[in-house]
């Protein structure tokens, strides 16, 4: 019997072809490393890649393979097969009323059915099929559009995974995934620092049961252990110690990491070649690179103009370094992040200021009648006044120009219940006032009056 194994990035899933039965021991093993048998496409798949089911599909095959059908491929198969299964549904459904249609014509001429005559049970039977037919056609017509709309899902499905935004989130995922194993990395980099000066007793005893900013200093149930004796002080130190560096050294995590960052490379590779950043390089720039790959903290500060570091009181993660400082020429950063798939955000506009204007009536879009304009009455109050309003009926409107804002709160002036006090624009009278634009002239010169 021959056994191969393909991996398929574009879905993460190893799949496992086999020539023949597997053994029940063979059996057994893929079954409890989580792969399932699609009897349609005649294998076992396996829903995600792990190291376990790696090491399982390298044993049994001796290597794995790329994947050689794309997901589009895949998913035009089994479309072809879901409309075979709506056609036989939908000739089924046609047999069924050709069936009916039949059976009608022994009432088309009106005839009751005779209670009591030879003829009444052959007419029960005849209407009983009649009914059955009509029943069966019209389930096999839904169970058409069923798989009809099955296999139009399983191609929008393909299409969706390759549009390049929902390729972008994967690789945000993916990140974010990244930065999961390496913060347990970075909290076992510094829970090791914290131990190696923690040696006495009473220093032990009382850090087994505290936390530090990224988590516990102990495994949870070491402070029970260490409190009923069990467990020495020393040993439970030592056992935190050996934590710690299983994590550090751990193969699986590792495994791990390495997997996603080829993951990152391979969607990346297909949305499109990262841009070499050109601008002017900072610290922040480079402490937000960091951040994202999943460095703890990082402070980044320049050497000169040329050379900058990066510096975290845990590891940096293996792909950028493996040490607590690296040091590079701008140059060598701007390859590093491009290299590492990490296009620098494009700074975003600012607001538009606020401006503190003395006028009648001040003018923003309608946020609920779109092409409608909102008019506001000028109210003067003081800081202190306007600071007592609650702070969920405090904001800004952007005006109808589009180059200011002006606070905004229920009108205060108005003489009726509270619920029915329409907004109003707020000048404050303890303020610098600012010149009137252009738009808001332009507007006191018209004489435009608020609603």
């Amino acid at each position: 019997m021959q056994i191969s194994a393909t991996y398929s990035p574009e879905d993460n899933k190893i799949r496992l072809y086999a020539s023949a039965r597997l053994d029940s021991e063979t059996y057994e093993r893929v079954k409890a490393a989580g792969f399932h048998w699609a009897p349609r496409q005649e294998l076992f798949v396996a829903p995600k890649w792990s190291p376990n089911r790696e090491d399982l599909a390298i044993e049994l095959a001796g290597e794995i393979e790329p994947e050689e059908m794309t997901i589009a491929e895949r998913a035009q198969a089994k479309a072809e097969r879901l409309d075979e299964l709506a056609h036989k549904r939908h000739r089924q459904a046609n047999a069924y009323n050709r069936a009916a249609q039949e059976l009608s014509e022994a009432f088309s001429n009106g005839q009751p059915i005779l209670v009591g005559h030879h003829s009444e049970a052959k007419a029960r039977k005849t209407q009983a099929r009649m009914h059955s037919a009509m029943t069966n056609a019209n389930k096999a017509a839904k169970l058409a559009d069923y798989w009809l709309y099955r296999a139009t899902g399983v191609e929008h499905h393909a299409n969706r995974k390759n549009d390049p935004r929902v390729r972008a989130g994967r690789i945000k995922t993916l990140l974010a995934e990244l930065r999961d194993m390496q913060r347990d990395i970075n909290h076992a980099h510094l829970c090791l620092a914290a131990w190696e000066k923690i040696t006495q007793d009473e220093a032990i005893k009382i850090a087994i049961g505290r936390s530090i900013a990224t988590g516990s200093l102990a495994p949870w149930d070491l402070y029970s252990k260490v409190g009923s004796g069990e467990v020495s002080l020393q040993d439970a130190r030592l056992q935190c110690i050996d934590a710690a560096n299983r994590t550090i050294n751990g193969n699986r995590r590792r495994r791990y990491i390495a997997h996603t960052l080829n993951r990152l490379s391979y969607e990346r590779e297909l949305l499109g070649p990262v841009s070499r950043f050109e601008g002017e390089l900072t610290p922040v720039i480079l402490q937000a690179f960091a951040r994202e790959h999943g460095a703890h903290k990082p402070e980044g500060r320049s050497v000169d103009a040329e050379t900058f570091i990066i510096e975290s009181s845990a590891a940096l993660p293996l792909h950028l370094a493996n040490d607590t400082l690296l040091e590079l020429s701008a140059d060598e950063w701007r390859d590093l992040m491009q290299s590492a798939g990490y296009e620098v955000p494009a700074k975003k506009d600012g607001m538009p200021p606020i401006l503190n204007l003395k006028c009648e009536t001040l003018q923003a879009p309608n946020r609920y009648k779109r092409g409608e304009v909102q008019s506001f009455p000028v109210v003067e109050m003081t800081k202190a006044e306007y600071g007592k309003i609650n702070s969920e009926q405090r904001g800004t409107r952007l005006s109808i120009c589009g180059e200011f804002r002006f606070k905004i709160c229920p009108n205060p002036r108005h003489d009726g219940p509270r619920y029915m006090a329409g907004w109003c624009a707020v000048f404050l009278t303890d303020s610098k006032a600012h010149p009137l634009p252009d738009s808001v002239s332009a507007l006191e010169g018209a004489q435009v009056v608020a609603a």
